[in-house]
C-alpha cells in the first residue's frame, strides 16, 4: 500500500511521473563592480606597483574564490563583508575596518553580508607590474 507522502507527490506530479524533477541550481551571486582608482609604479621597489580599487558588492553579491600574487589591503567603506583565505577564519568587517591578504594566500570567501544592503570597500594591491589584479585559483 503506498504511503501517504508518496500518494501526495504522486498527485503534484504530471502522470505517468514517478519522481520529482530535479531542483533548479540556485541563481549565481551577483558579480562586483569593480573600479580602478590609480595605479602607481613604485621606483623604490623595482619591479613592483600600487593599485587602487573601489569594489562594491551588491545585496548578496560575491567574488569567486581566487587570488592575487599580490599584498591586499581591504578597507570598507559602507555595509557589511565576509572576508577568508584558505586556512585562516571568515571574518566579518564593517565601515572603518580592514583585512589583509598575503601573495601566496588564497582568496576563499569575499562576498556581501547582506542579501539585502550593498557594501562598498578599497582595495589597495601591491602587486608585480604587469600581473593581474585578480587570478585563477588553480594558478
Amino acid at each position: 500500500m503506498p504511503s501517504l507522502y508518496s500518494l501526495a507527490l504522486s498527485a503534484l506530479l504530471p502522470m505517468g511521473s514517478a519522481t520529482a524533477a530535479p531542483a533548479a541550481d540556485p541563481p549565481a551571486a551577483p558579480e562586483p563592480i569593480v573600479h580602478a582608482v590609480m595605479t602607481q609604479p613604485l621606483p623604490d621597489y623595482p619591479g613592483k606597483e600600487a593599485l587602487i580599487l573601489t569594489v562594491e558588492y551588491p545585496p548578496g553579491g560575491a567574488d569567486p574564490v581566487h587570488r592575487h600574487d599580490a599584498h591586499g589591503f581591504v578597507y570598507v567603506l559602507e555595509g557589511r563583508i565576509v572576508m577568508g583565505v584558505a586556512g585562516g577564519d571568515e571574518v566579518t568587517l564593517g565601515p572603518g575596518q580592514a583585512f589583509h591578504e598575503g601573495p601566496q594566500d588564497l582568496h576563499t570567501v569575499g562576498r556581501n553580508a547582506s542579501r539585502t544592503e550593498p557594501a562598498k570597500f578599497v582595495v589597495f594591491l601591491l602587486k608585480d607590474i604587469g600581473t593581474p589584479a585578480v587570478l585563477p585559483a588553480n594558478r
